[in-house]
């Protein structure tokens, strides 16, 4: 089976579980928000290991600063000594990796699903419509999205903060159903990642 088959049996299998999903009596658009988040909370241990991962990259911050005052003029050295700390600290350098490679081939799936979306509507604009056609709609969409990238962007740095904001343009270029998908998935991350990251409280409250 080729790479084009197996990416069809999944399109289908997507198509199939929303159309699931949806003979429970539920809208299509919901039945899409469904879908969606019951594929996140399958990866979601994933994206725990991810922020363990850069919550131990940030404890280790000082010790990587000596390490690269100490092979200031020896980068091979450097990279050696850094793996081997992070290998001592139980950091893996494909931790940060694999929530995204992970979601890519479901962002893949779904974007074939929004432009072929079973027949529905969301407050009356059709789920195959675009931004011109379904104005009122891909507002409020638009709007989340802009205050998720607002969010995600504070924690990112230079030049990086910017990249949440293609979101945005994302959600204005796809029809409403791959809209939809893409506004809950990041919204699903933003609320994730807030929640691996808030603070551990010890002792008693």
């Amino acid at each position: 089976m080729s790479i084009f088959q197996v990416f069809g049996v999944l399109v289908g299998t997507a198509h199939s579980a929303i159309e699931a999903i949806a003979s429970l009596g539920l809208p299509v658009a919901l039945a899409i928000v469904l879908f969606t988040v019951l594929v996140r909370l399958l990866i979601s241990p994933l994206t725990y290991l991810q922020v363990r991962s850069g919550r131990r990259r940030e404890a280790l911050a000082p010790d990587l600063a000596k390490l690269r005052e100490k092979h200031a003029a020896d980068p091979s050295a450097l990279a050696a000594d850094t793996l081997a700390l992070h290998r001592a600290h139980g950091i893996s350098p494909f931790a940060g990796l694999l929530p995204g490679l992970i979601q890519w081939p479901f962002f893949m799936v779904m974007y074939r699903v929004a432009y072929h979306a079973p027949a529905g509507s969301l407050a009356g604009v059709p789920l195959a419509a675009h931004l011109a056609a379904g104005w009122p709609v891909f507002a409020v969409l638009l709007a989340v999205a802009t205050v998720v990238a607002w969010r995600t962007s504070r924690r990112a740095t230079s030049f990086l903060r910017v990249l949440p904001y293609l979101t945005v343009l994302t959600v204005a270029w796809l029809p409403l159903a791959g809209a939809l998908y893409l506004v809950t998935s990041t919204t699903w991350t933003a609320f994730e990642q807030a929640f691996w990251r808030r603070p551990v409280l010890t002792g008693n409250s």
